[in-house]
């Protein structure tokens, strides 16, 4: 990454976890393993400590529950953009040159043109992100029950 940065004055992001392959060859590449790992890591967080937001009442959860919504949209929006575009992407290189592009080597030049996103590092992690973000809105609505009349 600083080579390419030292040579061209850009990197790509995200795509040495989406060329690197693990445990072996053609299995599954460090960007699924990173997506899956965020999204179970959440979920255990999410259990653990649950207990700390029961306290958490009127104001502070109305506006929990709108940040929550907000993220939940803004990355909602992200995961069509990337998924829109890669699919375009792939389209368009399929009619050009009639056969089917390398999609692990696809790259869009968003948000910065020297920092480059690979799209599918980008979807797998919007998509993280709006199934965390999705979920903290869900938990968030959910009935909950105060610490005394769970202890008794």
């Amino acid at each position: 990454m600083t080579q390419e940065w030292n040579e061209e004055g850009t990197f790509i992001m995200g795509d040495i976890l989406v060329q690197t392959q693990i445990p072996f060859e053609n299995f599954a590449n460090l960007s699924t393993w990173l997506f899956f790992s965020t999204v179970i890591g959440w979920y255990c967080v999410s259990r653990i400590g649950w207990k700390k937001t029961t306290n958490l009442h009127s104001y502070r959860m109305g506006l929990l529950q709108i940040m929550l919504v907000g993220f939940t949209i803004i990355c909602l929006y992200e995961v069509l953009w990337t998924f829109t575009i890669l699919n375009a992407e792939i389209t368009s290189q399929m009619i050009i040159s009639g056969q089917t592009p390398d999609i692990d080597a696809l790259t869009v030049q968003y948000p910065d043109v020297l920092r480059p996103w690979n799209l599918i590092f980008g979807t797998k992690m919007w998509l993280a992100a709006t199934l965390i973000s999705g979920h903290a809105f869900y938990l968030s609505t959910k009935p909950r029950k105060s610490l005394e009349e769970l202890e008794s």
